[in-house]
């Protein structure tokens, strides 16, 4: 994953009153941190952070320019969003060296068609690695081309560049393939369904007709 340079400032201002004004300004409160350091709080133009987050994920490695004149190599370590917005709130940026090794989550995406008549049940869709914080991936590829149902892929089967290292346990299951259910059993499960659904009704309705003689006689 190539390294984007990004602009950024010292911010001053703190709490939610300077941080919104931060907010409003097109930036984005951050703190930058690690190696022993004194946290840094910073702000990042959020249109750039955005773009480039969008591009290269959330482990994306970002080359700080301050306007101190101070430079930093950093990886998101924390992104808060706004649920609502859903506009970037605040982060926390991991200091980082070239050639240092990090620990991060990195997403697996399956690729292919597994085997006519199942279904593919991916479970853990990120794989936790150790690798070079400058040449991170960014994402894994897993092929079920054909698999047949039966078949399991776990965190072992998955093939990791030169350098990286597997950190989360090999016996993970990255993806299942199960046979899919035939439509007779989907119908069945809506009948169920819809029968008990039914069921619940006249129940409700049983319960208050038995309440209505005794609020007559109160």
């Amino acid at each position: 994953m190539s390294e984007v340079k990004i602009a950024a400032e010292p911010r001053t201002e703190f709490g939610k009153g300077g941080a919104r004004r931060t907010r409003r300004a097109g930036l984005v409160p951050a703190v930058l941190y690690g190696h022993g350091e004194k946290p840094k709080h910073i702000a990042l133009p959020a249109r750039e952070f955005a773009a480039a987050i969008r591009h290269g994920g959330a482990n994306q490695l970002f080359a700080l320019e301050i306007s101190d004149g101070t430079q930093a190599l950093a990886l998101p370590k924390a992104i808060q969003r706004d649920p609502v917005k859903d506009t970037f709130e605040h982060i926390d940026l991991l200091l980082v060296r070239r050639g240092e090794k990090v620990t991060v989550d990195i997403p697996v995406q399956l690729i292919g068609e597994a085997a006519a008549g199942t279904l593919v049940v991916h479970e853990s869709d990120t794989l936790s690695v150790s690798a070079d914080a400058t040449r991170l991936p960014d994402h894994f590829e897993v092929s079920i081309e054909g698999l047949e149902a039966g078949s399991k892929i776990t965190a072992a089967d998955v093939t990791l560049p030169a350098g990286a290292e597997l950190i989360a346990d090999p016996e993970t299951t990255i993806a299942v393939i199960t046979v899919a259910p035939s439509a007779e059993a989907l119908e069945g499960e809506t009948a169920e369904g819809e029968e008990a659904a039914a069921e619940g009704e006249e129940a409700a309705e049983g319960e208050a007709a038995s309440e209505e003689p005794a609020a007559a006689a109160s």
